[in-house]
């Protein structure tokens, strides 16, 4: 595939916005404020806690679909199973919930303001509007705070159909999701490229629908060694849609196995 197609289906978070690749350490920053807070634990040992729990929590679909219309509520409850599990290791005392909770909100808060769009991505946008691209902007998530995103960031009238889980009732990897938004845009898999940086839903899953899909490395972090998953191609900034030839990163590739995994979510 070498021009530019009918219609893109563009992921948001962490494909147009730079989310959740600040997360290390924004964790460590409120874990150090709130320090004196959290007992005889270690802020490391902290960290590494609420990591591991967030791994966990992140790592099942049926979890992820669950809590990612919660987010705050997801936090406080990473935070909570992170002190009791270093509660049962070395039996010192976890936190007040209060506590536990201020801390959750205050990474909520944090992340939040520190959201920022990745370098080009109005002006590919635009440019790709006047190429005559149809786009279609295709979130997961809730309602509320992704719509605040798209607000927020000047992204509505960039795209002619914004899909976000939480307002339509369904969400990627459903196939209604690909079939939803290329019917809004009146274009079929052959005439589409997806582009998002979740291994699961912006490749295996569009690719079961002959959609062509353009994993997006924003975070320059390399496919996954062990990774099963053959992106159709592998850009590491948004202007190199713009670029017609397919780029070298992901020349050779050829589709594998795609029982693939889930890349962790939000907050890993």
């Amino acid at each position: 595939m070498t021009d530019l197609p009918k219609a893109m289906l563009i992921d948001l978070d962490d494909t147009i916005l730079s989310a959740f690749g600040a997360a290390e350490g924004q964790w460590r920053r409120v874990i150090a404020e709130f320090a004196d807070r959290l007992g005889p634990h270690p802020p490391e040992e902290v960290y590494a806690s609420i990591q591991a729990y967030s791994r966990h929590l992140w790592s099942d679909q049926a979890r992820h679909k669950h809590w990612r219309h919660r987010i705050g509520d997801a936090r406080r409850h990473i935070i909570e199973n992170a002190f009791a599990k270093l509660r049962g290791e070395s039996g010192l005392p976890a936190p007040p919930p209060a506590v536990c909770h201020a801390l959750a909100d205050r990474f909520n808060e944090i992340q939040e303001a520190e959201l920022k769009m990745f370098p080009g991505a109005h002006e590919t946008l635009d440019r790709l509007k006047e190429l005559g691209v149809k786009l279609a902007l295709v979130t997961n998530g809730a309602a509320e705070p992704q719509r605040k995103k798209v607000t927020r960031f000047a992204l509505e009238h960039r795209f002619d159909h914004i899909q976000i889980e939480g307002e339509h009732g369904f969400g990627k990897p459903e196939e209604q999701a690909y079939l939803h938004a290329m019917a809004a845009l009146g274009v079929g898999p052959k005439d589409t490229w997806m582009v998002g940086d979740n291994l699961e839903w912006e490749v295996v899953a569009p690719q079961r629908l002959g959609i062509y899909a353009i994993w997006y490395d924003g975070y320059g972090q390399g496919l996954p060694s062990d990774s099963p998953i053959r992106p159709d191609r592998i850009i590491r900034s948004l202007p190199e849609l713009l670029n017609h030839s397919l780029n070298p990163s992901s020349a050779g590739l050829t589709r594998g196995s795609q029982d693939g995994r889930v890349k962790p979510g939000h907050d890993d």
